[in-house]
């Protein structure tokens, strides 16, 4: 059980984390066994995310004092939230997609759901979270555009190498 006082400075933490964070990510966990959260944490904090579980009236005091409606986001269940990445902005929302889609139980529902978060200090729903969630990261992005770039010239060079075979 928590003192007023530890609530308090929980409430400051989860404050700071909404500001301070490009994109914070609500989620819904239910059935999530210790080794798929040891396993969850460990790399989330190699990609530069953190993942804090605390009561729904604090994460809403939290929302509430910066000024966020908290009725947009519909808080039940244990609740967790998922926040940083450095300067990859969708590192929390997509990790915790990944997770959604890899941690089901035996009925094949997902033991994490992204309920809603904030991205670049607007609190948005689940549906445009998980658009966000879908978006590669900064490294992918940077290869698709690589390959489109470079396409043209493979397939030229390509049939210039089959000309020259053909005319040995």
């Amino acid at each position: 059980m928590q003192t007023k006082q530890q609530k308090v400075e929980l409430v400051k933490k989860l404050e700071q984390a909404f500001k301070d964070s490009i994109t914070t990510v609500i989620v819904h966990f239910k059935g999530v066994n210790i080794v798929e959260e040891t396993q969850m944490r460990r790399e989330l904090k190699a990609a530069g995310v953190k993942y804090t579980v605390a009561k729904k009236t604090l994460i809403k005091r939290a929302l509430e004092s910066l000024g966020h409606k908290t009725d947009e986001v519909p808080m039940e269940g244990e609740i967790a939230i998922a926040h940083g990445g450095g300067d990859d902005a969708t590192a929390a929302a997509r990790l915790m997609h990944e997770y959604g889609t890899k941690f089901q139980n035996a009925k094949k529902e997902n033991k994490i759901s992204i309920l809603g978060g904030i991205f670049e200090g607007k609190l948005i729903g689940d549906a445009l979270m998980r658009e966000i969630a879908t978006i590669p990261s900064m490294l992918g992005l940077r290869g698709m555009f690589a390959n489109i770039i470079n396409s043209p010239r493979q397939r030229f060079a390509i049939v210039l190498s089959k000309v020259a075979e053909s005319k040995n």
